[in-house]
C-alpha cells in the first residue's frame, strides 16, 4: 500500500470535486491581492504625504516646518489616541499580539481589523506629512494583516485556512508588497511572525503572499527599491572595515532596540510619567526637537531615509559626519511620541550612515558594499530577525553578489545585539498584551517569573515587571 504510485487522474478528479476547497483558495487569494493593492495605496499616500512636507520645508528657508512638524504631528496623535489607539507604533508588535491564541475575537480586533488597517494608512502618512524619521514597512505589516484577517468570516472550523495562518500571510504579504520583496515575506512569516506554518494551507498562504508582492511589482515595476549596486571584488582588504561596520551596527542597534523598549513599555522614568499624562504636549514638542535635527542636516534625516541612501550607495551623498548619531535620534524621537509609523526604513538608512562613515575612512573602493552591509547589520541588530534583514537588503540593493557577506554582518550584528537587548517586537507585544484589561487578559505561553507578588493578581503576563506597567493598562482602554 506504501508504495502505491499517486493516481494523477484520480488525483485531478478529485481536485476538481471538491468545490468548497476551491472557493476558499479563490478567497484567500482576492484578499491577498486586496492587501497587496491597499499596501500601494498606502505608499503612494505616504510619497504624496512627504512630497507636501518637503515643499513646505524648501519654503522661505524651511523655518516653517518648526510650526508645521509640531502641529501636525500633535494632530495625529491625538487623532491616534482618540480613534484608533491600536494603530500606535510599528504595527508588527501588534500583529504578533494577534497571533496569541488565547485571544478572544474583541481583544483581536484591538490589534487588527479592516479600521485598523484604514487608520494605519491615514495615520501614517500624517506621520510622513509632518517630516517624522518613520517608515512604511512596519505599518504595511499590520495594514495587509488586517485585510487579511477579514477573511476569516469565509471559512469555517473545519476550514484548513486558520485565522492564525491568515495573520501570518497577511503580515508577510505586507512585507512583500512593501519593500517590493517577495523572498523577503515569505522568510519574514516564518523567522518574526510564525515560528511554525500550518502545513495544510502553508502552500497557499505562500502563493498569497507573492500575489501581494505582485500587487507592488504591477505597480512599481519590478525594479530593487535602491537599484542595483556596483560591488568591486571583494579580497581580505574587506574583512576589517566590513568587520568595523558589522561591530559597530551590532552594538548600535542593541542600544536602539533597548531605548526604543524603554521609552515604549512605560519603563517608571520622569519623561515617561510626563508623556503618560500629557501624549500631545509630548508629542508636539518631541516633534519639534525632531524638526531641529532636520533642519541642522540641511533635511537629511527627515522622513524614511531612503533617498539618503541612494545618494549614499551612488557615492553622490555629502552627509555630515554625525548623521548617524542625528538619524538615530530623530528615529527613537518619531517613535516615542507614540505616532504609528515604522523603524525598518530608518534603521536601514542609519546602516547606510555607518557603512558609509567606515569608508570615508578605510577606503573608498568598496563603499557600497560597506553600506550594503551596514544596512544589513543594523536592521538585524535592531529587529533581531538577521535572515529577514539580509533577504531584504539583498533584494534591495540587487546584491546577489554579496550574499555571504550580507548573511555574515546580519549574524553577527543580531547575535551582537542578543547581548545588549531582548528581541523588541516580542518585547513590544508582551507590554501590549499586559495592557488589555485584567480581567479579560489572556495566559502566555511562557511563564514569565519576575514580577513582584505583589503586581501578580494584576498582571500576569508583563515581561518586565516594573510597578509602573500594572498601573498602565487602563490607558489603552479609555483612549477610545
Amino acid at each position: 500500500m506504501h508504495h502505491q504510485q499517486p493516481d494523477f487522474l484520480d488525483n485531478l478528479n478529485q481536485e476538481f470535486k471538491n468545490g468548497r476547497r476551491w472557493l476558499e483558495r479563490s478567497v484567500v487569494l482576492a484578499y491577498a491581492a486586496a492587501a497587496g493593492l491597499c499596501v500601494v495605496v498606502f505608499t503612494l499616500m505616504a510619497e504624496h504625504a512627504f512630497g507636501l512636507f518637503e515643499r513646505i520645508f524648501h519654503w522661505q528657508g524651511g523655518w516653517a516646518v518648526l510650526l508645521w512638524t509640531p502641529a501636525v504631528t500633535a494632530l495625529a496623535v491625538w487623532a491616534t489616541r482618540r480613534w484608533a489607539p491600536g494603530a500606535a507604533g510599528s504595527g508588527i508588535p501588534q500583529v504578533m499580539v494577534a497571533l496569541e491564541p488565547g485571544l478572544d475575537a474583541s481583544q483581536r480586533s484591538r490589534f487588527v481589523s479592516l479600521w485598523l488597517s484604514f487608520s494605519k494608512m491615514v495615520l501614517a502618512s500624517a506621520g510622513f506629512a509632518a517630516g517624522l524619521s518613520i517608515g512604511r514597512e512596519g505599518p504595511s505589516v499590520q495594514v495587509a494583516a488586517g485585510v487579511m484577517h477579514h477573511a476569516r468570516r469565509w471559512f469555517g472550523p473545519h476550514s484548513g485556512i486558520t485565522g492564525h495562518g491568515l495573520l501570518v500571510a497577511g503580515g508577510a504579504a505586507g512585507i512583500a508588497a512593501a519593500f517590493n520583496a517577495p523572498l523577503a515575506g515569505v522568510v519574514f512569516a516564518f523567522e518574526e511572525l510564525s515560528r511554525k506554518l500550518e502545513s495544510r494551507s502553508s502552500g497557499l498562504l505562500i502563493a498569497g503572499i507573492v500575489l501581494a508582492g505582485l500587487m507592488g511589482v504591477s505597480a512599481f515595476g519590478n525594479l530593487s527599491y535602491f537599484g542595483r549596486i556596483q560591488v568591486p571584488r571583494l579580497t581580505w582588504d574587506a574583512l576589517l572595515p566590513g568587520l568595523c561596520v558589522t561591530l559597530v551596527c551590532g552594538g548600535l542597534g542593541g542600544l536602539f532596540a533597548k531605548l526604543m523598549a524603554a521609552s515604549l513599555t512605560a519603563a517608571p522614568e520622569r519623561l515617561n510619567r510626563w508623556r503618560a499624562r500629557f501624549p500631545v504636549r509630548f508629542a508636539a514638542l518631541g516633534a519639534l526637537v525632531v524638526a531641529i535635527i532636520g533642519l541642522v542636516t540641511g533635511g537629511a534625516t527627515f522622513g524614511a531615509g531612503s533617498e539618503a541612501v541612494k545618494h549614499m550607495l551612488e557615492g553622490q551623498a555629502d552627509m555630515p559626519a554625525f548623521y548617524v548619531t542625528l538619524k538615530f535620534a530623530a528615529t527613537w524621537l518619531s517613535a516615542w511620541v507614540g505616532i504609528p509609523g515604522g523603524i525598518f526604513a530608518p534603521s536601514l538608512s542609519i546602516g547606510a550612515g555607518v557603512g558609509h562613515n567606515v569608508a570615508a575612512l578605510m577606503g573608498h573602493d568598496i563603499a557600497p558594499a560597506l553600506i550594503a552591509m551596514g544596512m544589513a547589520a543594523f536592521l538585524a541588530a535592531v529587529t533581531q530577525a538577521p535572515i529577514t534583514a539580509f533577504i531584504i537588503v539583498m533584494e534591495m540593493v540587487d546584491g546577489h553578489s554579496m550574499v555571504l557577506s550580507l548573511m555574515a554582518s546580519a549574524m553577527l550584528a543580531s547575535l551582537v545585539s542578543r547581548m545588549v537587548a531582548r528581541p523588541l517586537y516580542e518585547t513590544l507585544a508582551l507590554y501590549m498584551l499586559s495592557t488589555l484589561p485584567p480581567a479579560a487578559a489572556p495566559p502566555i505561553a511562557e511563564p514569565v517569573p519576575e514580577p513582584a507578588p505583589a503586581d501578580a493578581t494584576t498582571d500576569t503576563s508583563s515581561p518586565h515587571g516594573e510597578p509602573e506597567v500594572s498601573a498602565e493598562p487602563t490607558k489603552p482602554s479609555s483612549a477610545p
